[in-house]
Parts: structure tokens; sequence; C-alpha cells
């Protein structure tokens, strides 16, 4: 009897892939590689920057490759296992995932190559770069990720391998820095994991292109209203959004400040990706509903962020508070929910990514210029370094928003946004934002750098040179002007980016084509 031929082309993808549709998990598989690789030579740790830095270039390439091929042709997708979605699990990369993952792996780069100084043999026997290659595979994960099951696997992987980076030296500081970080991020983690159980009892799926197709059936039958309420939860504390913001001040000051200046640049970012990707893609009915409560907790978090500035005498404290407000500068365009308003939202995480990373490897320029991060310790460095003067302004300027930095546009945007939808008072709000900003840097400025002050007695003038510091702001600081004086690029694809998110048809599309059904 002739064996039955089984037709399985409507369960498993047929075609093999190609090359290109391996752009869609080079970032996320290259870190881990690399990462891989340093564990076995982990006793050659004259080797691990080298690597370390390698591994994050060819991760930025593809990263480059992947956003010019989004751009040209739409969303990407790629499935595990060959099993045709949502039973396979895939990875869908768009405009705002892919230019995420871009500017993350940017300043990753740079801070590998800060860490040339700032870690030392120590630091990399125990395992500074391969937690941070793990940690940005966590970061690319959760960027480029169409499952939303597995946006919480990689949210674990970057925070497990930043907990590592957290504790590196062992000092009580950080110890009780790590402990307020990682109690806090499990309460997220344990909201994230309990909405996701709930989703899926609603959905039965948890492909995110699947709920985009099904939410519309599901709000006379599901509580979407809830269930969105507990993903802004979480996702809020992800991204220290008040008031569940207490644990990034309290933990974001105490490791070495290259693994600051990353995580100040990037981790909060991820937290505002997913709150984008859920609440405005996923349920934006629901969104609406939310919007006023969203607004409020927007307006709460940039203002009060920026007056627990005020009140810091370390830098580093400050620069913890300085993020939480800038988070919520990107909320407003999340509760605003227009074109324009997201598209400022997407631009401000590109500004921010850089200025923010910028300025906490400033800090550590001026540490070791000036031999303190303390406002009453620090002063006259103009006179010893004014390449870190000139820096420093122009990152001051980005950060407050003003001409010609990176933070000028996307706040021109957020604060058109917000009057065109009949809501002025969040326009003050980010006007307020930008005003409290200026007085805070412009504080650290001239108290730490144009102050003179003279030395105490029989103490020399510190003649420090970091060459390898100055290069890295200068890496930075470059598209940090570039977006200032030249945003349209830029603003290009955050508009592609909001535009993806508001008429999900395109990655809806790219994971069912022609409307195949599950």
């Amino acid at each position: 009897m002739a064996a039955e031929t089984v037709d399985i082309s409507h369960a498993m993808v047929m075609a093999p892939a190609t090359a290109g549709d391996w752009l869609v998990v080079a970032p996320v598989a290259i870190p881990i590689l690399f990462g891989a690789l340093l564990l076995m030579v982990r006793h050659e740790t004259r080797l691990h920057s080298g690597l370390a830095i390698g591994g994050l270039l060819m991760t930025l390439a593809t990263n480059i490759g992947l956003l010019a091929r989004i751009l040209n042709e739409g969303p990407q997708v790629m499935t595990m296992g060959r099993w045709l979605p949502p039973f396979g699990i895939s990875f869908t990369a768009d405009a705002l995932g892919a230019s995420l993952a871009l500017v993350a792996t940017l300043v990753a780069c740079v801070c590998a190559f800060y860490g040339l100084k700032d870690i030392g043999a120590t630091g990399r026997r125990y395992g500074f770069y391969p937690f941070m290659l793990l940690m940005m595979a966590g970061v690319g994960g959760s960027f480029l990720t169409g499952d939303i099951f597995n946006l919480y696997v990689w949210f674990e992987v970057f925070v497990i391998s930043s907990f590592g980076m957290l504790i590196l030296g062992s000092t009580h500081q950080q110890l009780d820095g790590a402990t307020k970080y990682a109690i806090l991020n499990l309460v997220g983690t344990t909201l994230f994991l309990t909405a996701t159980a709930f989703l899926y009892g609603i959905f039965g799926t948890l492909n995110m292109a699947d709920i985009a197709r099904k939410a519309d059936a599901m709000r006379e039958t599901g509580p979407l209203v809830t269930l969105t309420m507990l993903y802004l939860l979480a996702f809020g504390m992800k991204a220290a959004a008040f008031p569940v913001n207490f644990w990034l001040p309290a933990s974001y000051h105490t490791p070495r400040i290259v693994t600051a200046a990353l995580f100040g640049g990037v981790l909060t970012k991820v937290g505002v990706y997913a709150l984008l990707r859920v609440l405005v893609m996923l349920f934006p009915d629901e969104r609406q509903v939310l919007s006023g409560v969203i607004a409020w907790v927007a307006a709460a978090t940039m203002i009060l962020g920026i007056m627990g500035a005020l009140a810091q005498s370390d830098i580093r404290r400050m620069l913890g508070f300085v993020v939480i407000s800038g988070v919520g500068v990107m909320m407003a365009g999340l509760a605003l929910g227009t074109e324009e308003g997201l598209t400022g939202t997407v631009l401000y995480a590109f500004h921010s990514v850089l200025a923010m990373t910028a300025l906490y490897l400033l800090a550590g320029v001026m540490n070791e210029i000036g031999g303190s991060y303390s406002l009453h310790d620090l002063s006259g460095l103009y006179r010893k370094s004014p390449l870190i003067a000139a820096l420093a302004l122009l990152l001051v300027l980005a950060v407050a928003g003003l001409p010609p930095a990176s933070g000028l546009w996307p706040k021109v945007l957020l604060v058109r946004a917000s009057i065109d939808a009949g809501q002025p008072w969040l326009s003050f709000a980010i006007l307020l934002t930008g005003f409290l900003t200026t007085v805070a840097l412009g504080r650290v400025y001239i108290l730490a750098i144009w102050r003179q002050k003279e030395a105490p007695a029989g103490e020399a003038a510190a003649a420090a040179s970091p060459r390898i510091g100055y290069a890295a702001l200068v890496i930075l600081t470059v598209p940090v002007l570039l977006l200032g004086i030249y945003p349209d690029p830029f603003i290009r694809i955050a508009a592609a980016a909001a535009t993806g998110l508001i008429d999900s048809s395109a990655y809806v599309g790219a994971v069912f084509p022609m409307g195949v059904q599950p």
C-alpha cells in the first residue's frame, strides 16, 4: 500500500530563508555568539575588549542593513523552526524596533570603547564584557521580537545581565543599589508575566500581529482595559515612570560610570518601546480610554523627575533624575496617540539614548579630571580642558531642548501635537521641564566648569588626559549635533515608526501574508 503524501505547506515555511532574512535575527545572534566566545577565553582578559568591540561593530552593521531593508521593503519577519505564525515564534522587525536597536547598539559600541579605561583587569575577569554583550542581546531581542511572551523572555535576559554589571566591584553601595534594582524589577516582571497570562487566556495567542488583528473582535467579550492597565503599570515600572520610578535613582549612581551610561541611555527606552508597542499597536482603543491617566503620569514624571535633579549635588544621582524626566516627555506622545505626537516620542527616544549616554560619560571624564562627582568639590574644569567645556555646553543644550542640538525638534513636535490635540497644559509641562532642565544642568556647568576656587593647600592640580573619554564623547556628540542641525532623515525614520504603530496593517501583513489564517 502506497504511503500517503502529507501536505505540510499550510503549517510550515517551505521556502528557504534568504540571506537578507537573517538580518532580522543577526542583531541578537551576534552578541550571544560573541558573549559565548568571551566565556570560552575568560582567562585571556586582554582579548575581551577587542572581541566585544568587534562583536558590537558587527551587530551595528547588521542593524544598519536591517533598517535600510525595512525602509525600502517594509517590516521583515523570520519565524523559528519553519513553523508558520502564530505557532512558530516570530521575529518581526519594523521601523520602530530596528531604529531603536540601531541607536542602542551605537552607544553600546562607544561604551565598550570607553570601557578600555574604565574597566580594569578585575572587571574583565569577572565578566563585564560578556555581561554587556548578553545585555545587548536582550535589548535587541526586546526590540525585534514579534511575540509578547518572548518580549518577557528578552526582558529577563537583559535584566539578569545588567544585574551582573551592576554588582561588578561588590562595594557596599553597589550591593545596596543592586538589591533595590533586583527587587523592584522582579515586581515589574511579575506584573508583566501576570498580564501576559491574562492576555493568553483572552486571545489564545501571544503573537503580536495575531493579537492586533483579533483585538477588535475581543473588545465586547474581554476585559481589555484592565489588561492594558496591567501592561501600563508593568512597563511603566520598567521605564521608570511616576509613581513607580523610585528604583532608578537608588541604583544607577552605584556602578562604574560606563555601566551607568549604558543603563541610563538604553534600558528605560526598552520600557518605553514596550508601552508604545502594546498600547498603541495592540490596544489603541484602550489606550484612548486611558489617555488622560497617561497624560497626568507623563506630566508628573517629567516635572517631579527634574525637580529631583535640582535637589542633587552628586552628578551621577542628578543624571538618574534627568533620565526619569525624559521618560515623562516620551510618555506625553504616548498619551496623545497622534502621528505627530508619536513621531516626537520616537525622535526623543533617539535623542535620549545618545545624549544621556554622553552625559554619563561626560561625568566620568569630569571625575577623572577633577577628582570627584560632587558639585561641592569640582571647579575650574574649563581651564583644565577647554574641549570638555565645549562638549558639556553642547550636551546641556541638547538635554534642555535648546538649539542647535538634538533635543529641540522632538520637543517642538510634542508641544505642537499637544496644542493641536487640545491639551495646552501638557505642552506647558514639556516647556516647564525644559526650563528646569536648563537650570539643573546649567548649575552643573557653572559650578563645575566655570567656577574658580582655590585648591586646598598642598593639593596638586589634576593632570589627567583622558583621551579615550574625549574620543567617546566626540563620537556621541556628532549625532547629537547632527540631529539638531539636520533633523530631516531622523524625523522621517521616526515618522515611519509612528505610522507603523498607528496603522499596523503592514506589520500584520508581513507576518500573515495575503491574509493567511492560522
